[in-house]
């Protein structure tokens, strides 16, 4: 849709201009960008495999009547509140943080500057620009004087651009210096800013070994409950009479309750609860360190990663330049300038009168804190700094320093400078602290005046120039970065720099901030587009400057294909595709909104240091996580057992679903609560599916062989009832299964020994309080069938013990 032209770029629209625009659609309305909708986050959690299998087993018992044997659908139920709730939070905060970082801008209305909101603005506006603000739409200038834009946001690069008359300006830039007037060309999702974050808005799942490895346990239980459901639903109708007889007699009730309860132990309900309470655990804990986590199998995440790539403006840095040294030049100064050698602090106050300028550029207000400008003197004529010219003048009469000032680039201040000897001995000096990734500019001086500067004439850099001094400045590394990037190289993960900037000025950053690395940056422009000539290079370097989006993204890749699991920070919108292909992205707070909305993490407060705790909190979630794999996989393998074998016997399934429930819950559930949430700062481990199943298979076995055995010899050396058997069954398997526990529970601590004691003590609660004994259905057996059930027991937790000490897991 074209719009009308604008009436005057002078004026800019009129209202009444400015709303036809906006009700025709050419607002600048922003596409939500803070992750899924509502709906898509509940099918998401609400719409999986798991859910199917135990929803449906859950609904068909409520259906048939027995509530009570239902007590595992709440584990459903948690686990979609759960998902679902810290997933919405996730997308609460984020749109509370894009409302908080959505500032006004201002535009000329009927000739007037008006602040309106960023999705008010239309095309054709006029945009009044000035230092410290955003580019709200993408414009090309009108008018400028000395206006300067910082797109490190859209490309990683530091230094400011000049923006002369015809520039074309990119949504997401600042202004730095300078002021001016941009009419506005594109608007909304035609903006640069949302299409380059277009692909990055598609939603995708963390990179979670958790998450696969329970789908993938899921799946193959799934297939198995086909054939091993029919199985079990045909030995519990041929147990109670055959089909004919179950079903004319109603029988077929019990059959279904038993064949569920085979079935449902078999499915490892408890560990996708526990392992949600473990993540969601983990992302409070966080959230009170002002880290935002967007979906919970993020939390675990960090903890896989072997290598972090940093990007260095607005994460390794704080996004702003610091004064690093001034260098008065040689003591030949004082030959070629008396009157320089007799007022040896003028040189001071000029720069406090560079840096109390108002329109001051990033670059000279970083000279406000270390010279106050409280007593600077007021220049009587000023050059306002340009990109393009690479120089500021000022002319000051105060008698502490007299003259005019030039402030600006070595190469273009010095080149007709008359005093050629310091002159080549100071450039050799700037190019130095240049090749060190340092911003230098050369303080001069002359007794020239300044000429007046007619409007549209480019001004000529002063005569007679004398260098006085160098000052250089560097970015501002956050404080917290050394100790930060030492503890991941200490934990063994690498560090990769990547970086929009001047590869000369990021290594001397990477360096600054700790990142250890031989030789030079790499220039990005020089990368080979070949995926295999790429990953040879990404195989080694480590440090990368002028490196494009598309180019990040290709970088995180490339160490995808070399097999590394690979963290990405950064607060830019060119770092938002790199983040999202990255198996973590971590977002600073401060960052666009394009990039926190795809990052997996968001460290609120920008706080760099925030990153080990996150490792600590991942590595707990994982190792405490296999912990709980072993004990509830244990538990499959013998529930398959129970329903292969006592279905192909065709005898009745020896445990009701609100036993089996009882007897997870002594075993596994509650003693889970806790293990879940035990400190572990064990370093992770890739295979965590493997060992568990290495410790389960034979532990499950040897539980399923003690209870089968038990339940056999009722049956065949006496005359005990159902309920009789169910009891025994209850004792046998609870005795057992709770020494799985005790060979995880190692080291003891009190706490642990606690829930161990508290799990035998659940066991006499429930077989002696009469409430529990009812409400379980149990009926006491005589002393022999107890003595078989607890001699049982011993012989199986001996044969565990045994295995836990013969197999490594």
């Amino acid at each position: 849709m074209s719009a009308p032209p604008c009436s005057t770029t002078l004026v800019g629209l009129t209202e009444s201009e400015a709303r036809e625009r906006f009700a025709a659609g050419l607002g600048n309305a922003m596409p939500s960008s803070t992750g899924r909708s509502f709906w898509r986050i509940l099918q998401a959690n609400l719409f999986t495999l798991f859910n199917g299998v135990v929803g449906g087993c859950f609904i068909l018992l409520l259906v048939l009547g027995y509530w009570q044997d239902a007590l595992f659908g709440v584990f459903v139920i948690a686990n979609v509140l759960i998902g679902v709730g810290q997933e919405f939070r996730a997308k609460l905060t984020l749109s509370r943080l894009a409302v908080l970082n959505a500032p006004d801008a201002r535009v000329l209305r009927d000739g007037t500057p008006t602040q309106v909101p960023l999705a008010r603005i239309v095309m054709d506006d006029v945009l009044v620009l000035g230092a410290g603000d955003q580019v709200a739409a993408d414009a090309v200038v009108i008018e400028a004087q000395g206006l300067e834009v910082d797109e490190s946001l859209l490309t990683g690069e530091a230094d400011a651009i000049n923006a002369p008359v015809d520039r074309e300006l990119l949504s997401g830039s600042t202004i730095v210096g300078g002021r001016g007037l941009a009419r506005v060309i594109r608007v909304g999702a035609d903006s640069y800013a949302a299409k380059i974050t277009a692909e990055a808005k598609q939603f995708s799942l963390v990179n979670s070994e958790l998450r696969q490895a329970l789908a993938r346990v899921i799946k193959w239980i799934s297939w198995l409950l086909i054939p091993v459901g029919l199985i079990a639903i045909n030995g519990q109708m041929q147990a109670l009479g055959g089909w004919e007889s179950a079903i004319a007699t109603g029988a077929w009730r019990e059959a279904s309750v038993g064949a569920i309860a085979g079935l449902i132990a078999m499915i490892p309900q408890g560990l996708v609860f526990m392992t949600s309470v473990s993540l969601a655990v983990g992302a409070v804990k966080l959230s009170q360190r002002q880290v935002l986590v967007q979906e919970l199998a993020a939390v675990e995440g960090l903890a896989r990663v072997d290598i972090l790539c940093l990007d260095k403006t607005g994460t390794l840095t704080e996004g702003q330049l610091v004064l690093d040294a001034v260098e008065p030049v040689g003591r030949a100064l004082a030959a070629a300038d008396p009157a320089l050698a007799t007022t040896g602090s003028d040189w001071r106050l000029v720069l406090a009168a560079v840096g109390a300028d108002p329109q001051a550029n990033a670059t000279a207000a970083a000279l406000r804190e270390p010279y106050p400008g409280d007593d600077a003197p007021a220049p009587v004529a000023t050059i306002d700094f340009s990109s393009q010219r690479k120089w500021s003048a000022l002319q000051l009469d105060d008698p502490r320093a007299a003259g005019t000032w030039v402030v600006g680039a070595p190469d273009i201040v010095l080149a007709d400078s008359v005093r050629e000897p310091l002159s080549a001995e100071t450039l050799g000096r700037t190019t130095a602290l240049a090749e060190a990734g340092r911003r230098v500019l050369i303080l001069a001086r002359t007794e020239h005046p300044l000429a007046p500067v007619d409007d549209g004439v480019q001004p000529e850099l002063p005569a007679g120039l004398t260098p006085v001094a160098i000052v250089s400045f560097r970015e501002k590394v956050r404080a917290d970065a050394p100790d930060t990037l030492r503890f991941f190289a200490e934990q063994g993960v690498d560090l990769c720099v990547i970086s929009g900037d001047d590869p000369r000025t990021v290594a001397a950053v990477a360096r600054e901030a700790g990142v250890a690395f031989d030789g030079e940056a790499m220039d990005a422009r020089k990368l080979p587009d070949d995926p295999d000539a790429l990953d040879a290079i990404m195989a080694d370097t480590r440090v990368f400057g002028r490196v494009v989006p598309e180019q990040k993204k290709q970088m995180v890749l490339s160490l995808q294909r070399l097999g590394r699991t690979v963290a990405m920070t950064g607060d830019g919108v060119n770092d938002a595709l790199a983040l999202k292909y990255a198996d973590m992205g971590i977002a600073m707070g401060s960052g666009a909104p394009a990039t926190r909305a795809v990052a997996r993490l968001v460290l609120l407060d920008g706080q760099f240091s925030r990153l080990p705790k996150i490792l600590a909190e991942g590595r707990q979630v994982i190792a405490n996580v296999e912990r709980l794999a072993k004990l509830f996989l244990s538990k499959t393998t013998y529930a398959v057992m129970f329903a292969i074998v006592f279905g192909v016997l065709l005898w009745e399934f020896p445990l009701l679903p609100r036993q089996f429930s009882i007897t997870d819950g002594l075993t596994i559930g509650l003693p889970a609560i806790v293990f879940a949430l035990l400190t572990n700062t064990r370093v992770y481990r890739p295979g965590f599916l493997t060992r568990a199943a290495r410790f389960c298979v034979p532990k499950g076995l040897t539980v399923g062989v003690v209870l089968i055995s038990v339940v056999a010899w009722a049956r065949f050396t006496g005359d005990y009832s159902l309920a009789q058997i169910q009891t025994a069954a209850t004792i046998t398997l609870t005795l057992t299964a709770l020494w799985v526990l005790v060979t995880l529970a190692r080291p003891f601590t009190w706490l642990t020994s606690l829930i161990i004691a508290g799990s035998y003590a659940g066991l006499a609660v429930v077989l002696f309080v009469p409430w529990f004994v009812e409400f379980l259905q149990f009926e006491m057996p005589d002393a022999r069938l107890i003595a078989v059930a607890i001699g049982a027991s011993i012989v199986g937790n001996i044969v565990i013990e045994v295995f836990h000490r013969r197999v490594p897991s």
